[in-house]
């Protein structure tokens, strides 16, 4: 059985490289990543099939995606986080659960989007309560901003769909005038309820603190 002690990061900074190892992804910044080649989903080492792929950036300690994976066997998951502690705690569960078809990959979101996510491969998307930077001389910190919008169209399936959960205001606001700017991304709604959204440690810490939760949904046509 796999326990959090068990997944240690394989190298030193100094000798930081990409690692894939166990359904583990490390992703390090502060490196070249100019010259990676996009992952294969089909590789034994990550799938080993060819059925649809979904993203979830900002995957937290992995309640609510590990739930998922285990609900739609159909389908591979993928949890993006760049913490490492809370990224081990999604591997450690992902074992223990059995999931095969859920890859954990612990790094920055747009830089897996951008150097290892091949083009017109992915199915879906989500972004889960992703840090809203709310100062603005932090908001080049935002996940969700023109350039990461840019990338991840490269990926999408035709008529792929995404979607946005946030409980911070000022971000809706401002993903919604970033989406507007690109042609390709079509608002659908944005919803304050959404009763099969499933667990999640971040849906019901800001539940009970009285913060109305916003889904933002979207169609992609590359």
């Amino acid at each position: 059985m796999k326990k959090v002690s068990d997944l240690r990061i394989p190298f030193t900074w100094q000798n930081r490289q990409p690692v894939l190892l166990e359904k583990f992804f490390y992703l390090p910044g502060h490196y070249d990543h100019s010259a990676a080649k996009a992952f294969i989903w089909e590789d034994p080492a990550i799938f080993d099939n060819t059925r649809p792929v979904v993203i979830e950036y900002c995957s937290g300690n992995g309640q609510w995606i590990c739930e998922q994976a285990k609900k739609t066997p159909h389908l591979n998951w993928v949890a993006v986080e760049k913490r490492f502690d809370r990224a081990r705690k999604i591997w450690v569960r992902l074992h223990k659960e059995g999931l095969s078809n859920l890859l954990v990959v612990c790094g920055e979101g747009l830089l897996f989007t951008r150097h290892y996510v091949p083009a017109s491969s992915i199915s879906q998307i989500f972004v889960n309560f992703p840090d809203p930077w709310p100062k603005l001389r932090h908001a080049k910190h935002r996940l969700i901003r023109d350039e990461f919008l840019k990338e991840v169209e490269k990926k999408l399936c035709p008529k792929a769909q995404a979607m946005f959960t946030t409980d911070d205001r000022p971000y809706v606001d401002q993903i919604l005038e970033t989406v507007a700017q690109h042609s390709n991304w079509k608002s659908l709604e944005v919803a304050t309820e959404h009763s099969d959204f499933g667990a999640s440690f971040f849906l019901d810490l800001w539940k009970s603190k009285g913060r109305t939760i916003y889904h933002l949904y979207f169609e992609v046509s590359p």
